[in-house]
């Protein structure tokens, strides 16, 4: 799994306004999770920075 500052600047990182805590939006099918979970990561391999800037180039 991510350290908490890795997940912090993850763009799947994000925050739930129903319950109010950050959490991890990347859907995984079964398979995936079942590998994601058994496998020890020193960092997420599903990582990606989350950059405002990228989605504003874009759109241009």
């Amino acid at each position: 799994m991510a350290k908490k500052s890795s997940c912090e600047y993850c763009m799947y990182y994000q925050y739930n306004e129903d319950y109010e805590y950050y959490e991890c939006v990347i859907n995984l099918d079964e398979d995936e999770m079942m590998r994601f979970l058994s496998d020890s990561h020193q960092s997420c391999p599903h990582f990606k920075y989350g950059d405002d800037y990228s989605v504003v180039k874009k759109q241009m």
